[in-house]
């Protein structure tokens, strides 16, 4: 059984058409990247994926169900904006993420930030945007989920935080569970990446295991979605 299957997945607003027959198989074990430019789908599909959104006709299955109260505990969802109470303190955060969520390791969120030099004492008001979403991200992998949902997890940081928190996904989620990448910085991720998909004007366009894709395009994964989305 597959961990997330979409199938037939569509998705408008008014007569406008965001999301066009969404065939998708994700399987345990592995990370993933959902690319595309900007305006192409992928947040759209993602907040269908977390039951934010209800798609216009087709469905979702997490474990071989629909999704809806059981799937919302094994996926840990990064959201693209923080919806953190900021006038809370981090440890405040921490102490709410423990109570609301069976798999929170709280000790591993503590580990994390304080290798980031974070003060979890600080007001989340006080840290500048980057700093809160390395928060939010320490919070999303510190949760013991079948799937993780990264939604551009580098956007508000620094280049040399960059690789850290590549490797903190990469060595803090579970085995057998499987991570999910929407980003537009894919030279800065795609070593992680085993499996592309690539996603335009609603449409999935490609789905490729990364080092075949290299190999029969002779490039990185960042110079074929540029040639492919060259304008």
């Amino acid at each position: 059984m597959e961990l997330l299957e979409c199938i037939n997945l569509e998705k408008s607003f008014g007569n406008k058409k965001i999301l066009k027959n969404i065939n998708l198989k994700i399987p345990r074990g592995k990370i993933i990247g959902l690319l595309g430019k900007n305006g192409t789908g992928k947040s759209t599909l993602i907040k269908i994926i977390n039951d934010l959104l209800t798609p216009t006709s087709g469905k979702v299955l997490v474990n071989g169900k629909e999704i809806g109260v059981e799937s919302k505990k094994i996926i840990s969802y990064l959201p693209e904006r923080t919806y953190l109470d900021k006038s809370m303190t981090v440890d405040k955060v921490i102490n709410y993420f423990e109570e609301f969520y069976d798999n929170f390791d709280s000790k591993k969120a503590r580990k994390l930030l304080k290798d980031l030099g974070l003060d979890t004492t600080q007001k989340l008001s006080k840290m500048s945007k980057g700093m809160q979403e390395k928060v939010q991200l320490v919070l999303v992998m510190s949760r013991k989920a079948d799937l993780y949902i990264l939604d551009e997890p580098l956007g508000g940081v620094d280049p040399a935080t960059r690789d850290y928190i590549l490797d903190t996904i990469l060595s803090n989620f579970n085995e057998g569970a499987s991570v999910i990448i929407s980003t537009h910085l894919i030279s800065d991720v795609e070593r992680i990446l085993d499996e592309v998909i690539f996603i335009d004007k609603g449409k999935i366009i490609l789905t490729s295991d990364s080092d075949e894709l290299r190999k029969k395009e002779n490039g990185s994964i960042d110079e074929i979605f540029r040639r492919m989305f060259k304008c």
